[in-house]
């Protein structure tokens, strides 16, 4: 599952335990419970950190429990229930007035690697980890805002088209290179200690939260029309 916990000005999202946090609606229902706790508690100057603990920082959605359901046709159901019940999460973290930023430890696949970039700044491991989209080798189309998503955050064609049309596992230094993560660590803790670092620097500029995450909305006008959240202009509290 997941805990949130608040030091000082940054919020630590955390996916706890050491297997893949496949992510089922139990975990689900956890990380947006999390994220509403987190927005209720926002003032000027916090910032959100996600992380998590183990090999993988999450290596998507629970295919086990859907092919479980006995059925082809039953486990597509399953599969489209998760889909459906994560957009919301894509949807809380565009809309959350304060910085977020992914601090990748490990492994980061399919919905795991969109719940990633689903954040402002996305760091992660070098020496160990990859990103891999496995959509094109399990036969999977993407979901629309999967898609939009990875437009929207990916400015390389080049870069879109290997991560998802060939299934490219990418290394924390090709991730730089490719303009998906902002920076590659030597280990999970360097990874978490940049992390905070970034967060402590962005937040000591106490920017207005629903500004924030307005601008950051209007960034992303694709992503935003696929996910039906609409783009405001509040007006600026000085």
């Amino acid at each position: 599952m997941c805990t949130l916990e608040k030091r000082g000005d940054l919020f630590f999202l955390t996916l706890t335990g050491d297997d893949d946090h496949r992510l089922g609606l139990p975990i689900i229902d956890s990380l947006l419970s999390a994220i509403a706790e987190a927005k209720s508690q926002a003032t000027r100057g916090s910032v959100f950190i996600t992380t998590a603990q183990g090999k993988f920082f999450s290596n998507g959605f629970d295919l086990g429990w859907a092919q479980s359901a006995g059925s082809a046709t039953a486990a597509r159901a399953r599969l489209n229930q998760m889909v459906l019940a994560f957009k919301p999460v894509v949807v809380a973290l565009l809309s959350l007035p304060m910085p977020t930023i992914a601090a990748v430890q490990g492994h980061a696949a399919a919905a795991g690697f969109l719940f990633a970039l689903s954040h402002d700044y996305f760091l992660m491991r070098r020496d160990r980890g990859v990103l891999y989209m496995s959509e094109v080798d399990l036969g999977l189309p993407f979901p629309d805002y999967f898609t939009a998503a990875f437009r929207s955050k990916i400015g390389s064609v080049s870069g879109r088209r290997d991560v998802m049309l060939r299934g490219m596992k990418v290394k924390g230094e090709e991730a730089v290179k490719m303009g998906i993560v902002e920076s590659a660590h030597d280990s999970a803790e360097s990874t978490v200690e940049a992390a905070v670092r970034l967060g402590e620097e962005l937040g000591k500029r106490k920017w207005n939260g629903d500004v924030y995450a307005e601008i950051r909305k209007s960034l992303y006008p694709e992503l935003c029309g696929v996910l039906g959240v609409a783009i405001a202009t509040p007006k600026a509290k000085l």
